[in-house]
């Protein structure tokens, strides 16, 4: 695994094996977007090793849980966009 004082999102998608590039991680968001009852966590498109890094930095509370709290939002952004639409 990475070890870095000063994670960033970038470096997220390289901890989780992911392309890290802008236009990557945009279509990664884009193609990939959560319901809004789903967590993170159980999206079907982590394997083991990424689910474990996700919930073990979360429970943790440290650096990469801010990050992961972030990718959780971009994940959820059209659940968020359709919620507002039907309100």
């Amino acid at each position: 695994m990475l070890r870095n004082n000063n994670p960033s999102f970038e470096l997220l998608f390289a901890q989780l094996g992911l392309a890290q590039s802008p236009a990557a991680i945009e279509l990664f968001i884009r193609t990939h977007q959560l319901a809004a009852h789903q967590n993170l966590h159980d999206a079907p498109f982590w394997n083991r090793s990424q689910r474990d890094f996700l919930i073990s930095h979360l429970v943790q509370d440290d650096d990469w849980a801010m990050w992961i709290d972030e990718l959780n939002q971009q994940l959820h952004m059209d659940a968020v966009k359709a919620q507002a639409a039907s309100a």
